[in-house]
């Protein structure tokens, strides 16, 4: 992003960008192994996302219950795109990780017999959430993981809008640029130099009008990673809590959440009329999975004509709600409705991204010495749909893998090795792909000494590397709010083919005035806080609709209503990453291939895959430019066979804006009907530790 030169900078083994659930969690883990670890965050260090996680931590930790039975409540949840290795890894690790959580100072409440209380939320078949304070479990674990940051003495750059990665010759990560907003011990645009970068920086719900999210949930780390040649996947799976507090129709920014356990404890959904809608619709009612319920919400707000339902727990009593859930009966009175006396007013938000950068076992990304975990993560665990309270623990187990794969490194001398890329326009090899803008690596070293920040390639070809000229523009803040409005009305809870292809040209309009402002008149906003956040949005919400339109299908929390069914073909994840151009560049990938975790290919030529099985000669990255057929493969358009899979590779950067791709069939000889190795290479995953 245009940005000042770095005017200071910090050198450290590890970056943490996030002070989350996952980015502490990696940065003690990390600093107690002996690496120096630098914490950088964009607000103060218990700001974040996860301070507002009321319900709990779901674990196998009850009688009775199994990490089987766990794994299983998240596949059904998932919809049949969860990574089966990827929960099976997040369930078994789980219980542990949590005792561990206990130990750094976290204080879980207790039930009578002093074991921890439990409870259930939507999708679980088992009490298996363990909270704290009632309702504030968030609050608690940030308050012990910060604590513990803090008596350990990891330095932490506060207030610190994180901007762009640093990579050095070889493409391997080298830091972050950031920008420090007021007083304190750095301030302006700096840099933090370390070969291990972890970007923990939660999700993008402000993407949308209305949000569960904190103001800081701008979308920073996926918008980075895009910048950086990363990929990103299930973007388009965003869920929407079913009951966040309706303020009405025209409240805009975090909405308080009315979480999950209150229905776990016993409330229940009801229409204006006292109807329990839920009942009859899923055997669990109101604790169906959340996709299920916001529907069923969305569903009768539609058949009734009305902006809201109603949660009713009246039956709870005063004694109740003030023990097991102060702070949300905090929040409902301060909006002037008192849950112990009357049902308040409900409706779906967005809530969470079930996608984001694309990571294999160990919390690698696609780009050497990136590490992603937290919402900002795909990881597969939550496939189409997250299962309540998955999220907190994807965080903590996820982090402690990437930091376990950050010490093996450091300890073998050498950077962590990474999954193999997909083909992509932009590649190394490319002639016409523009060099980065030089920066140095210290403060004592000149410009072009070989660490470079991504800013995916210059719009202006005129415009050489190390200039003062943008290479790209910003937006003006006043198009944030613009943003926010087009992707509630296009891309929110209800979408289809005519919804989001009006959000996706609207969107392109945004980007087109911008990028053309600066290639005719070489103007751009000036560089600040609420631009960056604001070019970052508009970066995140076009891949989102990119992605939403591509799958014609409804699956989990992708609701499409002119395609109302799970389409089997559809078992895929769509995979995105951002030419050089910043055209977004779609590719599919089945369900049970994610994540592949192959080493890059020695050149010349691919290397086997590690069963002995040489890949097809159409599997390698590079092979071919995003969107070529391959040999024997039907040319792009309507498919005729019924069998027909969406195209492997398809890029979309010179599609008209909101005209959906077709999915041609694959005729090549010998082709598979279930996984192909032309849908993307595959192997075994490394060994877990």
């Amino acid at each position: 992003m245009h940005a000042p030169a770095p005017g200071w900078s910090l050198a450290a083994d590890v970056v943490v960008v996030g002070s989350g659930v996952a980015g502490l969690t990696a940065a003690l883990r990390c600093a107690a192994a002996g690496l120096e670890t630098v914490v950088v965050t964009k607000a103060r260090l218990d700001a974040g996302s996860t301070r507002w996680a009321q319900g709990g931590i779901a674990a196998a930790l009850g009688d009775g219950d199994t990490p089987q039975q766990h794994l299983d409540d998240t596949l059904v949840a998932g919809a049949g795109l969860c990574d089966e290795d990827a929960v099976r890894l997040l369930v078994t690790e789980g219980p542990d990780a949590v005792r561990r959580l206990i130990d750094t100072g976290a204080h879980f409440d207790e039930s009578a017999d002093g074991g921890l209380a439990l409870t259930r939320e939507g999708g679980h078949h088992r009490r298996r959430i363990a909270h704290a304070g009632g309702d504030a479990t968030g609050a608690e674990i940030s308050r012990a993981l910060v604590d513990a940051v803090r008596a350990r003495g990891i330095p932490t750059v506060e207030n610190a809008l994180v901007l762009d990665l640093l990579t050095d010759a070889e493409g391997h990560a080298a830091g972050v640029t950031l920008h420090v907003m007021g007083e304190g011990q750095h301030d302006g645009v700096g840099a933090v130099h370390a070969p291990s970068v972890v970007l923990a920086t939660g999700g993008m719900g402000q993407v949308y009008s209305a949000t569960t999210n904190p103001a800081v949930s701008t979308g920073d780390g996926v918008a980075l990673a895009l910048r950086a040649g990363a990929e990103v996947s299930d973007l388009e799976f965003v869920q929407f809590h079913p009951t966040v507090l309706f303020l009405g129709p025209d409240a805009e920014g975090q909405q308080p959440l009315v979480s999950e356990a209150v229905r776990g404890e016993g409330a229940h959904l009801v229409d204006a009329d006292g109807v329990r809608f839920m009942v009859g619709q899923h055997e669990l009612a109101e604790l169906a999975p959340r996709d299920i319920v916001a529907k069923g919400i969305t569903r009768r707000m539609r058949e009734q004509g009305t902006e809201h339902m109603y949660l009713d727990a009246r039956h709870f009593g005063a004694d109740m709600w003030e023990r097991r859930f102060p702070t949300i009966l905090a929040a409902c009175r301060a909006h002037g409705m008192d849950p112990v006396t009357e049902p308040v007013p409900v409706a779906p938000a967005a809530h969470y991204a079930s996608g984001g950068v694309r990571t294999d076992a160990d919390g690698r990304t696609t780009v050497p010495g990136l590490y992603a975990c937290g919402e900002v993560a795909c990881t597969g665990v939550h496939g189409a749909n997250r299962l309540a309270s998955n999220s907190l623990l994807e965080g903590l187990v996820y982090a402690e893998r990437i930091a376990a794969d950050i010490v093996r490194a450091d300890a073998a001398g050498h950077p962590a090795r990474v999954p193999v890329a997909t083909a992509r326009p932009d590649a190394p090899t490319d002639p016409d792909r523009s060099a980065p803008t030089d920066v140095p690596t210290r403060p004592d070293e000149p410009a072009g000494s070989g660490v470079r920040t991504h800013t995916g390639g210059p719009a202006r070809p005129d415009v050489p590397a190390g200039s003062d000229v943008p290479a790209y523009p910003l937006l003006g803040a006043d198009a944030r709010f613009r943003i926010q409005r087009i992707m509630t009305d296009g891309a929110g809870v209800l979408r289809s083919a005519k919804s989001l292809a009006r959000a996706a040209a609207q969107l392109q309009e945004l980007h087109d005035a911008a990028r053309g402002d600066l290639v005719e008149h070489g103007k751009t906003a000036e560089p600040g806080v609420d631009t960056w956040e604001t070019t970052n949005l508009l970066c995140v919400a076009r891949v989102l609709v990119a992605a939403a339109l591509r799958r014609e299908e409804t699956r989990g929390c992708h609701w499409r209503e002119d395609h109302a069914d799970a389409v089997d073909d559809w078992r895929r994840h769509i995979v995105v990453r951002l030419a050089a151009d910043r055209a977004l560049t779609l590719t599919t990938t089945r369900a049970e291939n994610f994540p592949p975790t192959l080493e890059p290919a020695p050149a010349p030529g691919p290397a086997p895959v590690p069963d002995g099985t040489p890949p097809r000669p159409d599997a390698y990255a590079g092979a071919a430019p995003a969107g070529t057929p391959r040999a024997g493969t039907a040319p792009a358009g309507p498919a005729d066979d019924t069998s027909a899979r969406p195209t492997p590779a398809e890029s979309t950067g010179n599609t008209p804006p909101g005209t959906p791709p077709h999915a041609p069939a694959d005729t090549s000889p010998g082709a598979p009907h279930g996984p192909s190795t032309a849908d993307r290479p595959t192997a075994a995953r490394p060994q877990e530790h």
